[in-house]
């Protein structure tokens, strides 16, 4: 009998069979930790932290079928096997005729932007992520928001905030013209939304729409899994669908995808390009070559190039992986909300939300009020989590201004398979802990901003 999904409790469907020690520093050693890193928990050292919740990506324990693998690694320059398994795997779940591997998503977004992408292009989006928005400026292009409204608003129960508004494309079309607008860029549980899904109905609609324009659909697959997941608990007529069919009838209704696999393909490095257009793969290829690798090793390893195909089929041929997963986030965030933290709802799939708007509210988003925050957890508990607030948004590029988005919040991020149970009811205590002393928090100022992505680097001082 199939487990329904929406009903049963799913318990982890692996075992532990290695652990890696955990080590608590201080309160002091905290606070003098968060100070030398300049109040940006990217500038911890891993050493430092107890829970790391900065990130999803490349965090993932593997599986012993992909240590496996990884014995198993063909390391010839060209034409390596590993390659060949890649691509099969590729073809097998997503559809695609084509692959070019990258070191991992962000490769695959500059040769992306690169071959699509001419000086004043538009390129539609359902809402920004930080490293794709900038390289599809430094090919000229200007990103556009078509994102639904509910998108924006933290406390909207809509199923799937991750749609396209059709109207809004349709505006920027008769705006600019088909001519300047290269693609539609499909972002898969969209990230700075907090993990939040789009449905099929709504992609069928996009298709709809970009072939009577004849726009290109371009995936950004790397939480595809978890996109799929939803559609198939939430969107009527896919319950009993299997996770791998719905992920390629979603890649069906595209014409390409870019993929960071250390997300959604359980591996810690590697990424890809996939295409069904001929002539987009040969220039790809070609690009690759430049700023890469080979285009049968694309700067990975031949042992990550056959990790990354085994993750793919563990991701996507066992749904109770992904079902467990979206499992452990959502109890996350329910314990949160139990104790009255401001989360962003629907809990999405990769990450609990902290709406630190109304975490703070006595600062403003001129004091960075997420950065602030992730930085008290850390002295609070040991626990790492990140920004995603006005220092992701970064400036205008014409006015030099910082961007004020409506959502500022402090991702809690889950690696997959990594953390227990107990794990997370330590960190809402710890959050909760926080919380009850939230009107003591200060904002903080910069001090320091590089010129791109400032999230990564950027150095901060309490205000006094």
């Amino acid at each position: 009998m199939a487990l329904d999904l929406k009903k049963a409790f799913v318990p982890p469907p692996y075992k532990i069979k290695a652990i890696e020690p955990l080590y608590t520093l201080s309160h002091a050693e905290r606070e003098r930790a968060i100070q030398s890193a300049h109040y940006n928990t990217f500038l911890l050292p891993s050493s430092d932290v107890y829970m790391d919740l900065l990130t999803d990506s490349g965090t993932a324990a593997m599986s012993d079928y992909q240590w496996a693998g990884l014995m198993m690694g063909d390391e010839a320059y060209a034409g390596s096997l590993n390659f060949d398994h890649l691509e099969e795997a590729v073809r097998d779940v997503f559809g695609y005729r084509y692959i070019v591997p990258t070191h991992q998503g962000r490769g695959a977004e500059h040769i992306l932007s690169k071959i699509l992408i001419h000086s004043g292009d538009v390129i539609p989006g359902n809402m920004y992520f930080t490293t794709t928005k900038l390289h599809q400026e430094l090919a000229g292009g200007t990103f556009s928001d078509v994102i639904i409204d509910e998108a924006h608003d933290s406390l909207s129960d809509h199923p799937f905030k991750g749609n396209v508004d059709l109207k809004k494309c349709e505006a920027l079309v008769q705006k600019y013209t088909t001519q300047k607008i290269p693609y539609i860029n499909l972002q898969a549980c969209v990230n700075m939304a907090g993990g939040q899904p789009f449905s099929l109905e709504n992609l069928k609609a996009l298709r709809e729409f970009s072939n009577r324009y004849q726009i290109k659909i371009i995936l950004d697959a790397t939480r595809v899994v978890e996109n799929a997941h939803f559609i198939k608990v939430r969107e009527k007529g896919y319950e009993a669908w299997p996770i791998v069919s719905i992920v390629r009838e979603i890649c069906s209704l595209t014409d390409g995808c870019f993929m960071s696999a250390k997300k959604d393909a359980l591996v810690n490095i590697g990424g890809f390009l996939a295409m069904n257009d001929e002539y987009f793969f040969t220039e790809a290829k070609a690009l690759v070559v430049i700023f890469e690798g080979l285009h049968t090793y694309g700067g990975l390893a031949g042992r990550d190039l056959e990790a990354m195909a085994r993750g793919l089929y563990e991701a996507t041929c066992d749904d109770r992986f992904v079902a467990h997963r979206i499992q452990q986030v959502e109890e996350f965030g329910k314990k949160l909300m139990q104790r009255d933290i401001p989360i962003v709802k629907p809990i999405g799939g990769h990450a609990v939300f902290i709406d630190a708007k109304r975490f703070l509210p006595h600062l403003s988003q001129d004091l960075f009020p997420a950065q602030a925050l992730a930085a008290e957890i850390y002295v609070e508990s040991g626990i790492r989590s990140m920004e995603r607030g006005v220092v992701s948004s970064g400036r205008d590029k014409i006015t030099g201004e910082n961007i004020y988005p409506k959502l500022e919040l402090v991702r809690l991020t889950i690696p997959r398979r990594v953390y227990t149970q107990e794990h997370f009811e330590y960190a809402t205590q710890a959050i909760h802990e926080v919380y009850l002393r939230r009107n003591a928090i200060k904002g903080l100022q910069m001090t320091f901003e590089p010129k791109q992505l400032r999230f990564f680097q950027a150095h901060f001082q309490p205000i006094s």
